[in-house]
């Protein structure tokens, strides 16, 4: 039952499988955990994800849907002595009816591991199912033997799409949410409410409660909630930011051509501007992906693999953890040495493909799987380079129209530099064969 003055998030919380939005890798059709929770033989679990996910109302379905009591705690403000007492209680219940208790444990890595240890022989003998939530990697913050005996799920962070979607359910809900209040909410007060809420929903719902009532204490009763309702409901100015338009290409643009000009300062900058703004995290580190091959490429290819780890680091931990990582890499990709020497080789070649259309590959060099290929010519005279000194042989590779092309040109500065020195090894070495 709700009672007056319980929050909006709380009220609000989806208690249908069906509502649940942005988990469907976890909850799809075929799924194990959806499958155990409409059999009732659900098992222990550590769910592992960004705040306001949804693991505390996976826990809470899990135990509805199972027809099991359900017992909950935070690792914030509970201790052994409150653990003893749900034990005991549990063991209560057994005695009683035969169920196990779903246990559910907020912030579960904040347990120490004596603490932790508490819970295995519990676990072991079936008297509770362990129910787990965690914004923090298990394999470091939960100890093996827990690990052993429940299931590591990850949720995945919250799109903006899903985060509008429970607004919007919220305002117009006449019986859990806002929709008694007849309020609707303007698109740019929306996009806000998502922009300042860092894919958490229990947040964006607690803003727009926030919101909608501030609105309503004013001299005139509101049908919409608009922009400036928000900024004042909240204390956060909304900065202009069309994801669509003008601005959002003018900052990526400064973005970029910061992290060329080797600028830290203003590339952590134009970062945090589109974070702030609502920018998706991801659409920035692709273009961090993008930008490590296109201006820095072999001048450092570590380079490569930072942007790639921010971009992964977003994908499993996201916010407010993972912001940190983009930074690192912005801050990486500008004090990398820099070089277009991979871009402009693309452009070469791609012009050379245009303007000499489809040459065919030279004979020597085709694949021979049939003895009518074989008769043809096909692999004929290749050079195998493993059984040459330095696992090199002067031979072609590129079609004879185009022999002597130069697509790739490699700067001096940084590991180019001794690229460059390897290439001109070869030539020489090339050079001294024909001679």
């Amino acid at each position: 039952m709700d009672y007056p003055g319980t929050p909006l998030a709380e009220r609000i919380r989806p208690n249908r499988i069906e509502e649940i939005l942005g988990q469907d890798h976890l909850l799809g059709p075929v799924s194990a955990l959806r499958k155990a929770m409409m059999s009732g033989h659900i098992f222990s679990v550590i769910f592992w994800g960004p705040p306001g996910s949804g693991k505390t109302t996976l826990a809470r379905l899990m135990a509805q849907y199972a027809s099991k009591p359900f017992q909950a705690f935070s690792a914030v403000t509970a201790g052994l002595k409150e653990l003893r007492n749900v034990i005991t209680e549990a063991e209560n219940i057994r005695r009683i009816s035969g169920e196990s208790t779903v246990l559910f444990v907020d912030e579960i890595h904040r347990f120490n591991k004596a603490q932790q240890d508490a819970f295995l022989p519990h676990v072991e003998n079936g008297l509770i199912i362990l129910v787990g939530a965690t914004t923090q990697n298990p394999s470091f913050e939960v100890i093996p033997p827990l690990i052993s005996r429940a299931r590591v799920m990850v949720l995945r962070p919250l799109e903006r799409e899903h985060i509008k979607t429970i607004l919007l359910r919220a305002l117009e809900d006449k019986e859990r949410g806002l929709g008694g209040l007849g309020i609707k909410i303007s698109p740019q007060a929306i996009e806000h409410i998502i922009n300042i809420s860092s894919g958490d929903a229990r947040v964006a719902l607690n803003n727009l409660e926030a919101a909608v009532y501030y609105a309503m204490e004013g001299e005139k009763n509101p049908d919409t909630l608009e922009l400036e309702d928000v900024e004042k409901a909240l204390n956060r100015k909304a900065l202009p930011y069309d994801k669509d338009g003008e601005e959002h290409y003018n900052i990526i643009s400064a973005f970029h051509k910061s992290l060329r000009g080797s600028d830290v300062h203003a590339s952590i900058y134009w970062l945090y501007r589109m974070l702030v703004a609502g920018e998706d995290p991801l659409y920035i580190a692709r273009r961090m992906i993008r930008f490590s091959s296109e201006d820095i490429g072999l001048a450092d290819p570590n380079a490569l693999q930072v942007a790639l780890a921010a971009f992964e680091a977003w994908e499993k931990v996201g916010p407010p953890e993972a912001e940190l990582a983009l930074v690192e890499a912005a801050v990486y990709l500008a004090t990398a040495p820099k070089s277009n020497a991979l871009y402009l080789a693309e452009k070469a070649v791609k012009e050379e493909i245009e303007d000499s259309g489809p040459l065919p590959v030279p004979l020597h060099i085709r694949n021979a799987p049939t003895d009518l290929m074989k008769r043809l010519g096909y692999s004929r005279g290749y050079l195998y380079p493993h059984n040459y000194p330095g696992a090199w042989v002067d031979q072609e590779y590129l079609p004879e129209k185009i022999r002597n092309r130069i697509f790739y040109r490699p700067t001096d500065r940084g590991l180019e530099k001794e690229i460059g020195s390897r290439m001109e090894k070869i030539v020489k070495d090339k050079g001294k064969k024909d001679s």
